[in-house]
C-alpha cells in the first residue's frame, strides 16, 4: 500500500479519477477523509498530508521527498497519452515523454500536491494484462 499525503483529499481524488482511476472505498465524513484506489496488486490511498505526518511521527518539510512513483505501460504512445491526460487534469509535466538511455521511453509529471510519477515503457520488462510487471 502507498499513501500519498495531500492538501485536499477531494481535489486529489478528482485528479486521479480524471486519469481513469476508480475509487474502491474511502471515508468521507466531517472528521476525516481518505480515498483508496486498487492499482493492480497495490492499493494507493490519499490522506491529509498533516495527518499522515502526525501518524508517522515525522516533520513535514513540505518539499519533494526524494521518491518518484512509477507506472509502466505497453508502448511509448501510451506514455504520451497518459502524460497528456495528466496535464489536462492539472499536473505539471516535469519531463515530456522521451527516449531513454536504458532503451525505453518515459515521461514524468507532478500531481497537484507535487508527487512525481514516471510513466514508462520498458521493452525489456513484461507487462501483464492485470498491469503487473515482471523483470
Amino acid at each position: 500500500m502507498i499513501t500519498l499525503g495531500v492538501a485536499d483529499v477531494r481535489r486529489a481524488t478528482a485528479f486521479y479519477e480524471s486519469l481513469g482511476w476508480h475509487v474502491d472505498s474511502g471515508i468521507d465524513d466531517d472528521t476525516d477523509q481518505i480515498t483508496f484506489f486498487q492499482a493492480g496488486g497495490v492499493i494507493v490511498s490519499l490522506w491529509d498530508r498533516g495527518k499522515l505526518a502526525d501518524d508517522g511521527a515525522v516533520v513535514d518539510g513540505g518539499g519533494w521527498g526524494g521518491v518518484t512513483l512509477g507506472h509502466n505501460v505497453g508502448s511509448p504512445q501510451e506514455v504520451d497519452e497518459i502524460i497528456a491526460a495528466a496535464k489536462v487534469a492539472g499536473a505539471t509535466i516535469t519531463r515530456a515523454g522521451t527516449k531513454m538511455f536504458w532503451g525505453g521511453y518515459s515521461g514524468v509529471f507532478a500531481d497537484p500536491d507535487g508527487h512525481t510519477w514516471e510513466v514508462a515503457h520498458n521493452p525489456a520488462w513484461r507487462l501483464h494484462d492485470d498491469g503487473s510487471v515482471t523483470l
